[in-house]
Formats: C-alpha cells, structure tokens, sequence
C-alpha cells in the first residue's frame, strides 16, 4: 500500500539516566536512519519522541540521590535530549510526559475508555510494605524469576531472560524499600480486559507476518498463552492522576501512560496530528527494544482498539540486545558507553559511532561492541575504504585539473558497466532500508566505496597520466560522480560525513534519494573545494584507555558490591574498654619510613606530650597532605619496635571491604589535642 505519510516513533527513554549504545542500537539510530531515508525520498514524515518521565525507576532513582522526581526528570531529559541532538538523532520534537499536553491527553484518553466502559473495577490484592506503609508496584517488587531463576527480577519484567512477570509470579518476593517481605493488601483499581479483546489482538497480529520473526514469535507466544486483564492504575503519588472518582492516590500505569506520549507529543508538534494518528492513509512505525515487544503488540493496540478512532501500527520493527566486551549493558553496574561521554571523548565522530553500531545491530540476534572492532571498523574500513577513496579522488582532481571537474573524453566497457552498477545502488540500498535491514543497507553503501576504490587501483591514474592523460580525464571524472552519489546516499547513515563530503564538492545539499540515480551530479568544469580527511585513525592508545574504563569500573563496582564484614569479636566489659585511654591529637611531622612501602613515621601532638607513632598509612596518605591532620589515638598501648624505630601508641583508622584505610577524627575542629575519646 502506498501511503500518504508516515509517522515514526522510537521508544520513549526512561529519564533516570543517561542514553548508552545499547539505547541507539536498539531503536534511536535504526529509526533516524529510516526517517533521514523518507526525507531523501521527499515523504511526508514526522519522528517523535520524549521522556518517559513516570516510571517507578523516576522514583526509585529520586530516593536513591534524595531529591524530588521532578528534579531527577528535569535533569536527565535535558541531558538526552542534548545527547540525541548532537548524536545526529533527527527528532522533529523531543517532548517529555510531564508536560502539560500529556496530562490533558493521557486523561482524556483513560476518561474516554472509562466513559465506554472498558474497564473493569476490581478490588484484588497487592503486595504492600507495611514498613513503608505502601502498596509496591511491579519495580518496588524484586524476587526469583520462575522461568529462568534470577534472584534479582522485577515485579514486571527479568532483565535476564527477558520474560514479561506479574508480582505475585515471583520467588521469595521482597520489597526495595524496606527489604522486607511485602504482605498483600486490597485495593481498587481499573483493568484493561485483554482476554475478551484476544480475539481482536489476534487478528492484527496474524495480519503482520511479515513482521520480525522476533517481534511475530513473542507476540504469538503470549496470544498462545492467553490473555489475561491487566491493572492500567498503579497506587503511586508521581504520574498522571486517574481522572475519575474514588481513585485518590493513584496514578496510571507507565504502559498506559507513557505510549500516549506518541499521541501528546505529534500534539505539540503539529495541529494536524490527527491525520498521523487517525487517517488510514498514515504509516506508523514504532521503533523499540525487544523488551518493550508486549507492550507495544498487544497492550498498546488493545487500548488504541478500545478507543476506537486511532490506526494501528503497520510494523514494529524490534531489536534484540547489544553487549558490551562480551558482557550484558548494566547500567547499575556502570558496564556501559554513555552517549554523553563519548561525544565528549570523541569529538567530531558521531559517524564513527553510527557507522559501528549500525554494521552490528542486533537486528536479528544480541551482537556485540568492542572497543576493537570500533578501531577496525574505523580504520579498515571508513579510513581505508570510504575515506581513502574520497581523498585520493580529490586530491588528484586538484593536482591534474586545478579542482575541475575533467571533461569524459572516451568510455570503456568498463566504465559503462561501472555507471550503469552506480544507478542500481539506489534501488538496493533502499530495499534493504524498507525492510528495516540497515546492516545490509550499510554494506551496499560500502560496495559502492568498494567499487570506486577497486576502480581507482585498477586503472591507476597517478601513472597513467604520466603516458595518456585523455584517458585520466574520464577515469577522475567517472570517480568523482561515484563521490556524488555516495555523498547522496550516505545521508541517512553518515549525516556529518555526507555534510562535509557535500561542502568538499561543492555539492547542493537539497538533493534528493532520486537524484542519486544520476552520473552526472557534477558537471564538466564544476569547481570542488579543499580536499580533507573525512576520517582519522583512531589509534591503540585511545582504545586502551576506553578498555580500562571499563575495567576500572567494573573492579569498583565489584568492590562496591562487597558485603563481607568481618564479624564481631568477642565481647569484652565496660572496664576492660575504660582501660583503653584514647585521645585527639594532631600530626605535626609526617615522613616515609625507609625500606618500607606501607609505614609512615608520624610525630604527634596527644596533649600530654609529643611522640612517635609508626602508622601502616602510607599507601593511602603523602606525608605533606596529612600534617595537621587531627586523628585519634591509642597513647597507652605498649611501645614496640618497627623497623628500629620505638612506636608509642596507636592511630585509629577505619577500613572499608575493599582494605582502604581512612582516618577516624573528631567531626568539630574545637575539639584541642588530648580530649579523651569515650
């Protein structure tokens, strides 16, 4: 079917942290590729998105840093909204559910299913923290997964084997709050009834198959399963109010809520937003993780069907996960590369990212990013192939004919099968496009690098100018339209690098998809611009430093997570601890023991008297930072000897599980040299 316009959605990204490049090769950069694609192609399209601003991990993440909700919302959308506008991410708008025009549209839409009928009132059972004095929802829940074991799922999803739970599935269910087992409690809330609209679900489903194997296999897995209502309020105090009566304290649930923010923000977007979300004559495409499959297939359709005025979407085109070094992306863990980060580190490589990403996107299965292939990716092939190609082509046309474009004197069969091989790339990289297959879409843009390099080596210009310079003419004039062409075509993957290879030739940047059929972009005579590397070396010593990032975090967050503590020693009474005769002093001299890695020689101030301490501190502490640093002090522990040197007491220091040693001092400075410690 051909369609009027289309309408381009990408999931909307919790704001409790910031994007990393399982987010982009999930669904941000595979939907701007398409979208940059229609554009070329002259569509009518819109992209929206924006952040998922309701979800319990907002309030979770507000507990954890003590602030409110709002702030950690407010902070984390600008920062990936920054993020994905620097990335290249082409958002016709980047909205956020907390505005205003969601409320009114996320209410409107519960108000009108209510209003129909839709729901059913149910009083159940729900897990609630009696220590917290709250009902839990799903995230507050965290228990063992029955399909796959994990101690650590979620009250509605494992992030280990992916599978969508209810609360009560969950082993051994425990509170985040309080740690505690939750007990369950009644309370009132509205059902979407799935299991009457099975019938409904099926049939669009069924009338996708041409949907990802991925996306077709899981939805039909749980149609198999059966349907069953599912709770669309949540007893939460951050969200969108439930708009009826006796609904007090409760909120609507983020997978109600948060696909609604597609609808409120074309809303902002534009006044004729019901032509992309009720005109049958709309393509809309919604681009995800596969974890959000469920939600986007079945429940968000039931609730469009249940409305009764929207369209439905035509495709879903799903990812599977991206690793990491060979490890899952854990962003409690820190095992990530955070959007904001590398465009910090890697200046003016966006495409770098793009290009790596897309050539392993885990369209069909989970890939993999290292840090290695992102090198090769780069060096041996947008340095050595693309860039190498381009450069060379450039260079020479400024060495031979000043910058002109040469006039094609004579063709061989060689280079008209090469032009007529030019006019079918268009075609196949557009195939591949429509299909969601960017991969493949990607490797054809390369084939036509590919050629163009193998047709420069092949006919070897740099020495044949020296015997038939006739000939050179139509060699860099046919090399440079495959420059065009691949300036062209390169928009939707490389948009900086087809920028600055656009600025290079001189090229009109309003060319279409179309007109990369053409062998003749530039004409006899057309003047280009500097030559330029479009792409450097990214070399051993950059890619090192990022693998020990990596390692570095890794080996803290190890640390971090280390609960051994040391149990308690036998107890002792009051009066065998009031013979210890602790006191504040300061440190007044602070020198390396010799021969001794681990020992300082510290002169100290008790109060009583001034005297030698020998400390094991000397892998945590420099002798000059810690002078006039106040401590505490054992000053009637036996003398002894250590390294010859006759030590008179004791420093008290603290110890943390990873063996780091930190000072115990007096919280007030007032506190003079031999206050006793009680």
């Amino acid at each position: 079917m051909n369609f009027k316009r289309h309408l381009v959605t990408s999931a909307l990204p919790y704001a409790n942290g910031p994007v990393h490049i399982g987010h982009l090769a999930g669904c941000y950069l595979p939907a701007d590729i398409y979208v940059r694609y229609l554009r070329l192609k002259g569509e009518d399209v819109k992209f929206v998105c924006g952040s998922d601003e309701h979800g319990v991990p907002i309030t979770i993440k507000a507990k954890k840093e003590g602030v409110s909700p709002q702030q950690v919302v407010d902070k984390y959308h600008k920062m990936m909204g920054d993020s994905f506008k620097e990335f290249g991410i082409s958002f016709d708008i980047y909205s956020r559910t907390s505005s205003k025009t969601h409320h009114e549209t996320a209410s409107e839409f519960f108000k009108t299913l209510y209003d129909k009928g839709v729901f059913k009132e149910e009083v159940t059972e729900q897990y609630f923290d009696v220590s917290a004095n709250q009902f839990l929802a799903d995230r507050y829940i965290i228990g063992t997964c029955p399909k796959c074991g994990n101690d650590n799922a979620y009250g509605d999803q494992c992030e280990k084997c992916g599978s969508t739970l209810n609360a009560t599935d969950l082993i051994n269910p425990r509170s985040t709050l309080s740690g505690e087992k939750p007990i369950m409690k009644e309370t009132k809330n509205w059902f979407l009834p799935l299991d009457t609209m099975q019938g409904d679900i099926e049939k669009y489903i069924d009338s996708h198959k041409e949907w990802k194997s991925n996306v077709f296999g899981q939805c039909k897995s749980w149609l198999n399963a059966g349907l069953q209502p599912r709770a669309m309020t949540r007893d939460l105090d951050w969200g969108v109010k439930v708009p009826v009566d006796g609904a007090e304290g409760k909120v609507l649930y983020v997978w109600f809520d948060a696909p609604i923010g597609y609808i409120s923000a074309t809303k902002e977007l534009t006044p004729d937003w019901e032509l992309y979300w009720k005109d049958k004559e709309t393509k809309l495409v919604h681009f995800i993780g596969k974890d959000n499959i469920v939600f986007h297939c079945i429940i968000f359709p039931a609730m469009l069907m249940a409305e009764g005025s929207y369209i439905l979407a035509d495709n879903v085109p799903a990812n599977e996960f991206l690793n990491l070094e060979g490890d899952k992306i854990s962003t409690s863990r820190n095992w990530a590369v955070w959007l904001h980060e590398y465009l910090l580190e890697f200046k003016d490589k966006q495409d770098v990212l793009r290009y790596t990403l897309c050539a392993n996107a885990p369209e069909t299965k989970d890939n993999d990013f290292t840090w290695k292939d992102f090198q090769a990716k780069n060096n041996n092939e947008l340095v050595a192939i693309l860039g190498n190609f381009v450069n060379r082509t450039l260079v020479l046309t400024h060495k031979y004919y000043q910058g002109k474009v040469p006039a094609i004197t004579e063709y061989t069969k060689e280079d008209t099968l090469l032009l007529e091989e030019i006019t079918k790339f268009p075609a196949k990289i557009a195939a591949s496009i429509e299909q969601y297959r960017f991969r493949e879409a990607l490797s054809e843009l390369m084939n036509l690098a590919r050629a163009g390099n193998k047709y420069l080596a092949d006919n070897e210009p740099w020495i044949v100018i020296k015997t038939d310079e006739k000939r050179v003419q139509t060699v860099m004039s046919v090399a440079l339209q495959i420059s065009a062409n691949l300036a062209v075509l390169m928009q939707p993957f490389l948009p900086f690098t087809a920028k600055k290879l656009s600025n290079m030739l001189n090229l009109s940047l309003d060319l279409t998809w179309n007109d990369a059929l053409r062998t003749n972009l530039l004409s006899e005579g057309h003047q280009i611009n500097t030559a330029g590397l479009l792409f450097e070396k990214v070399e051993d010593e950059t890619v090192a430093a990022q693998v020990q990032k990596l390692e570095d975090s890794k080996k803290a967050n190890e640390l971090n997570s280390q609960s051994e503590i040391n149990t308690p020693k036998s107890e002792i009474t009051f009066d065998d601890f009031s013979k210890m005769d602790i006191r504040v002093g300061t440190i007044l001299e602070a020198e390396k023991v010799p021969k001794a890695d681990k020992l300082l020689k510290l002169l100290v101030d008790t109060g009583v008297d001034k005297r030698t301490v020998v400390s094991g501190i000397a892998a945590y502490y420099k002798p000059e930072d810690i002078i006039g640093q106040q401590v505490s002090i054992l000053i009637n522990l036996a003398p002894r000897k250590i390294k010859g040197i006759e030590s008179k007491g004791m420093i008290l220091m603290a110890e943390n599980n990873a063996g780091e040693l930190s000072f115990v001092a007096p919280e007030k400075s007032t506190i003079n040299n031999g206050g006793e410690i009680k």
